[in-house]
């Protein structure tokens, strides 16, 4: 059981982000914001596979004009990203959005801030602070580096030094103007480096972190330096919403962040879990494939589970096993609800551990989702 971390408590809309709230998984449109069907069409489609808060680029004029439409469309909080404009920051808060995000590389001079600041409180809107590895180039404490330190090999210690300096300063901004409504994040492109600062960020503040892991990359890319970066920090408590950055439609980030957050008890497991054996020689069938198909044929029907006498495994959905030989296969078979054990052109199947039924290969399917439509 994993231990959160003990933060503030930021209200992003009607979503709660802190310790006393389950992780909030959030992804970003990836069509232009003014195009305004598209950019609700993809974030209704962000909501359904789970997403909670939704942010949205408005670089110019006509998007924040635009954001204040899509704002009035959709169901979830939205988050406004401002990049260098203090105006458009402004202009998004009074157009409704729950939640801003300003880069401290990008907006730095402090008549500007104490402005968004003002506009913020005024209109209950929450403040990510987010701070790119990449943009500890334009930071003052930059320029006190060696000439050949400023190239790629920077040492990392040096690099995670300059952002966290850079956060304390502007966090103490925005508390002096006694705004605590914020969002603390601190981005890399590599996994060790964003993992050393978000301690060091956990260490040094109590307001909830935003995780993510930035230019992760195409997904098959993205998928395992985002778990394993954002899966060592919410292992140890640390992170209260999370993004998985990935070259490709948003719902696929969505779907990977939900992933690592099921893996660590962080997420509700979905309906149907699915155990399946990797294969061997021992095979005498094509188990990936007959685990495809059994996949496949489930999502395609509508179950509604009841618990009365049949025991439904914990933390969520029904455990299905798949496997393909007797070595492993009985084992899994005691601990899925069912389960199917390959043999040589027939399978066993099996309810809580015990062996119901002998079927033809040409049966498997539809005798397991008879099993399932028992339930």
């Amino acid at each position: 059981m994993i231990k959160r971390r003990k933060t503030r408590t930021v209200n992003v809309g009607s979503v709660k982000v802190g310790s006393s709230a389950p992780v909030v998984i959030q992804s970003m449109t990836k069509v232009p914001t003014v195009d305004i069907a598209r950019c609700v069409r993809q974030i209704n489609q962000l909501v359904q596979a789970g997403c909670r808060l939704v942010r949205i680029a408005v670089p110019t004029r006509a998007d924040t004009a635009a954001f204040a439409k899509i704002v009035q469309k959709v169901s979830v909080p939205l988050i406004a990203d401002v990049h260098f404009s203090p105006s458009r920051a402004i202009e998004a808060i009074e157009a409704g959005a729950a939640k801003v995000r300003l880069n401290p590389g990008n907006i730095k001079e402090r008549k500007s801030i104490y402005r968004i600041i003002d506009a913020a409180k005024m209109h209950n809107t929450a403040i990510r602070i987010g701070i790119n590895e990449a943009s500890i180039r334009d930071l003052p404490g930059y320029g006190t580096l060696r000439r050949d330190e400023k190239k790629q090999d920077v040492p990392p210690a040096k690099r995670t030094a300059l952002m966290l300096n850079e956060m304390k300063k502007y966090v103490r901004l925005f508390e002096n103007r006694n705004f605590t409504q914020l969002v603390l994040s601190a981005k890399s492109s590599d996994p060790f480096r964003t993992i050393e600062i978000n301690r060091k960020i956990a260490d040094a503040f109590d307001y909830p972190i935003h995780l993510g892991l930035t230019h992760a990359g195409l997904p098959d890319d993205a998928q395992i330096p985002s778990a394993v970066t954002l899966g060592t920090l919410l292992a140890e408590g640390i992170g209260d919403t999370i993004r998985v950055s990935a070259a490709c439609n948003p719902v696929v980030e969505t779907e990977i962040a939900k992933q690592i957050l099921v893996s660590l008890g962080l997420y509700p497991k979905s309906k149907f879990e699915f155990i399946v054996c990797p294969t061997c020689a021992r095979a005498e069938m094509d188990v990936v494939k007959l685990a495809r198909l059994i996949k496949k044929a489930i999502a395609t029907q509508k179950f509604e589970i009841r618990n009365s006498k049949f025991e439904i495994s914990a933390k969520g959905g029904l455990r299905i096993a798949v496997m393909g030989c007797i070595v492993n296969g009985p084992g899994e078979a005691a601990d899925a609800d069912l389960a199917v054990c390959a043999a040589k052109n027939k399978a066993y199947i099996y309810r809580n551990g015990q062996r119901i039924s002998i079927v033809p290969e040409s049966k498997i399917v539809p005798a397991l989702l008879d099993e399932l439509q028992k339930l």
